[in-house]
């Protein structure tokens, strides 16, 4: 009898354990494909513009150490401006602090035709520059081609290259 009641436990006590095991749930992770060169990115495109603009004012409003705080100087750093050979991060801050430390009045500074074309953390932003500025009683116009990169870090975007060429005359000016 006891093994009659024995055998009958261990046989319902395994269809418990049998029916009670839950079935396996496959989580399916879908893969998100992001298309670098195609895909626009635009929260990162509003915060680089947001930069762009906040370079300007630093300029406009004659601050020097925010407007060098916008660059990432490492080796890595390089410009090219007036058909002169590459220059590093050292160069490029002496010369931002010595002309824009000596503008004693900006008439004009217009970045037109501007075009931000963002690859996941690192930006590309391309304009025209109308610059007008006063150096004493002197006034410099400044109409080139920048070209700006701009790398995501964690104080924000900040620039890794630039690149300036003048910018040809239309024919009718």
């Amino acid at each position: 009898m006891k093994t009659k009641l024995a055998f009958t436990l261990i046989l319902i006590f395994g269809i418990l354990i049998t029916g009670c095991k839950q079935e396996e749930q496959k989580i399916e992770v879908e893969e998100v494909k992001i298309d670098l060169i195609n895909d626009a990115f635009p929260e990162a495109k509003q915060e680089v513009k947001k930069t762009m603009d906040s370079i300007a004012k630093s300029a406009q409003d004659g601050n020097i150490d925010k407007l060098i705080s916008f660059h990432a100087y490492s080796p890595k750093f390089t410009e090219f401006k007036d058909g002169q050979p590459r220059n590093d991060g050292e160069a490029n801050e002496k010369y931002e602090r010595h002309v824009f430390g000596s503008v004693s009045e900006i008439l004009k500074f217009d970045m037109n035709d501007m075009k931000i074309a963002v690859y996941g953390d690192v930006a590309n932003v391309t304009l025209h520059t109308d610059f007008h500025l006063k150096f004493g009683e002197d006034l410099v116009v400044v109409n080139e081609q920048m070209t700006l990169l701009l790398v995501k870090t964690k104080t924000g975007w900040r620039i890794v290259h630039e690149h300036h060429s003048p910018l040809k005359k239309e024919e009718n000016e």
